[in-house]
């Protein structure tokens, strides 16, 4: 029998940690979780919570992203999409502490966005997101370098999507570009391409790689030959100098977990299994799954079309499986048949991460005077994520 040789495998700045063991209080990925969290089994949680919310009163405002479990929306004062729930914080000066169900640069947004005297809590910071730990702020200052000396930094104009983190943001402040939502990147990247002067502009898309290619090509009209992907694992982003200044749209590689398991394979098995069905798709989906999808939209488009769809009707979804499955059960009295878009189903790992016990640990500390999990961003990153986040609030 042979022995086996340890692989040649070399740490990147995106090595996972092992949960529990590491910290990393700038990273998206796994960090240690202080606190001694109630049993999940403990047939008390939802009393509990209702308890601690209760006695917080307006103190404690709780935000509930669409893709949370059931059992924590129940507690949600409002739900939405990222940049909806850390407005509403924006919104709710009173309360002293906002409790964020979400990820980790969702909590990062609503601590930019909200007033100093709030305090911005995660329940667990082992819940981040995938897609915004694929861009790194030394990942970007270094594309930033191969783009000048390729000459084209200065023709160049970094939009970055609003799944990144506070210094991905605040990169994009400096640099003159602007953040968008899935559900604004059109009107983002229209911005963009105007500040230059003329057909050599560029944009720099962070960190969704699909989500840059299918607004450009479905919605600007650009070419897929115009996009190239910039890798930042490879020396010069494994893109040559002219292939840089050929570009229009300069890709980098992410994308999101969830969203990128979808496949044109799946679009075709489901029309296959339920004839007549409508495939509606997030486009952070691949290129070739939103080609061949019916409907496109962001996460609040989705749940729209859902709600003003006819009774009887069928559909297919391509996003996050705790929302597939909610408006499935909200919409099933009137007859509309929604199902998951892949035979396989799949949750957001780290999103779902948040849990009662998390929330009832984070509430009852909260209710004792014990601030835990706090999310602050300095004040320099703070103002330059502000300046861009501003700059998307201004667009047309």
């Amino acid at each position: 029998m042979s022995t086996a040789q340890p692989l040649d495998v070399q740490p990147t700045p995106l090595a996972l940690l092992l949960l529990g063991r590491e910290a990393d209080p700038k990273s998206e990925r796994g960090v240690e979780c202080p606190g001694d969290l109630p049993a999940p089994s403990d047939p008390d949680l939802v009393a509990r919570a209702r308890a601690a919310k209760e006695k917080l009163g307006d103190k404690v405002f709780v935000l509930g992203h669409h893709y949370q479990r059931d059992e924590v929306i129940e507690f949600a004062d409002v739900t939405g999409d990222s940049f909806k729930l850390a407005r509403e914080a924006a919104a709710r000066p009173e309360a002293e502490y906002i409790v964020f169900c979400g990820v980790h640069f969702m909590a990062e947004s609503a601590d930019i966005l909200t007033s100093g005297t709030q305090q911005v809590v995660l329940p667990d910071l082992a819940a981040g997101c995938s897609m915004a730990d694929m861009a790194s702020a030394e990942q970007v200052a270094e594309c930033w370098d191969v783009l000048t000396e390729a000459g084209v930094a200065g023709s160049t104009v970094p939009v970055s999507y609003m799944n990144s983190s506070a210094d991905i943001k605040a990169f994009t402040g400096r640099h003159g570009g602007t953040i968008c939502t899935s559900s604004n990147a059109r009107r983002a990247l229209s911005w963009a391409f105007e500040q230059g002067d003329g057909p050599d502009t560029k944009v720099l898309f962070l960190p969704d790689q699909h989500l840059g290619r299918n607004t450009a090509v479905r919605e600007l009209g650009l070419s897929p030959e115009d996009c190239v992907v910039y890798n930042p694992h490879k020396p010069g982003g494994g893109l040559t100098a002219q292939q840089l200044r050929d570009a229009r749209m300069i890709l980098w590689r992410g994308h999101c977990s969830v969203h990128g398991r979808f496949s044109s394979a799946s679009v075709e098995d489901v029309r296959a299994r339920i004839p007549g069905v409508n495939v509606l798709v997030h486009p952070e989906c691949k290129h070739e799954v939103v080609a061949a999808a019916d409907h496109v939209g962001s996460t609040e488009y989705i749940i729209r079309t859902l709600e003003e769809a006819p009774a009887g009707s069928k559909w297919a979804i391509g996003t996050e499986l705790n929302l597939v499955r909610r408006l499935a059960n909200r919409y099933a009295d009137e007859g509309k048949e929604i199902v998951f878009l892949d035979r396989t189903v799949c949750f957001c790992s780290t999103m779902n991460r948040i849990d009662l016990p998390h929330l009832v640990w984070a509430l009852e500390s909260l209710a004792d005077g014990k601030v835990v999990n706090r999310i602050e961003v300095d004040a320099e990153t703070e103002h330059y994520a502000k300046v861009a986040l501003e700059r998307m609030l201004a667009l047309p």
